[in-house]
């Protein structure tokens, strides 16, 4: 049932979770490894992805995961992968990559044996990457493990590093005038947004081509392919339960906020949005 509690996993999984988390950060590349990234105009970049997570409404295991593909630069959908899932493993403050990557791979599998000429040459991420407590965040994980550049959007500011949401920030946001307009990390992501976007590198990309392409991919606030992603898992989950339509990302913040919560043992819960703020924790 939503809203209950579930008991932590074993410190045994939490200590495999540590380690692998460990081993699979020393893979990640932070640099441009394709010859599309260092190219200004994005010359021979023709396949962009998505992923996204989205819940069924009251319920904090059943959820839809979702794979689109579009064309770049049309920004079109060519290819969708919706799938409902049941998220077994509960969340853990800065592992939130085991609760839902396994999801996506799995997507990004089925892609590569059914239609292998529409693999996406890049995919974005609603999540950090390298901006995370320990370095690793769901757009890493998700990168290694797909062997995929991967780039991490954030909505949300994760405070990690010095890194503050403080007057200095709200000054340096106020002064992003035009779709664009970036410092490091913080992207105007269109004329008409008020709030930036956190941009970090996941796997296989520079953070200057990782900006550039995020800017390049938004028609409104949220990159297309995540807005995208986004809208069809919602979709698939009206479709396939019948069910009303699924909450809006600040309902699925609070709904999520009581589902199981569970931090290391010995270490204090980390803020809000470790992960994919604000839509999800970790």
């Amino acid at each position: 049932m939503a809203g209950e509690a579930e008991a932590p996993p074993p410190e045994e999984t939490l200590s495999f979770w540590k380690r692998e988390q460990a081993r699979l950060k020393a893979l990640v590349v932070v640099g441009d490894t394709e010859a599309w990234q260092r190219d200004a105009a994005f010359s021979g970049l023709r396949r962009v992805g998505g992923v996204d997570v989205s819940f069924v409404k009251g319920d904090g295991v059943r959820a839809c995961a979702s794979l689109v593909v579009l064309s770049y630069p049309e920004l079109e959908v060519v290819y969708e992968d919706c799938c409902m899932v049941s998220l077994t493993a509960p969340y853990v403050s800065g592992f939130l990559a085991f609760r839902e990557v396994p999801f996506l791979v799995d997507a990004v599998r089925r892609l590569r044996e059914k239609e292998p000429r529409l693999v996406p040459q890049v995919l974005l991420v609603d999540g950090n990457g390298v901006l995370h407590h320990r370095g690793f965040g769901v757009a890493c994980h998700l990168g290694v493990l797909t062997d995929l550049p991967c780039v991490g959007v954030a909505k949300k500011l994760l405070q990690v590093d010095g890194l503050e949401n403080d007057a200095q920030h709200k000054e340096k946001i106020r002064l992003l005038q035009a779709g664009g307009d970036s410092f490091p990390l913080a992207l105007k992501s269109h004329d008409r947004s008020s709030r930036p976007l956190y941009v970090s590198v996941g796997h296989k990309i520079s953070l200057e081509a990782a900006v550039r392409l995020t800017r390049g991919c938004c028609r409104f606030w949220i990159p297309e392919p995540v807005r995208q992603a986004d809208i069809r898992s919602r979709d698939y989950i009206r479709r396939t339960l019948g069910a009303p339509e699924p909450p809006t990302p600040a309902q699925e913040r609070s709904q999520k906020a009581q589902g199981p919560k569970v931090c290391p043992k010995g270490g204090s819960k980390e803020p809000e949005g470790e992960d994919r703020p604000p839509k999800a924790h970790s």
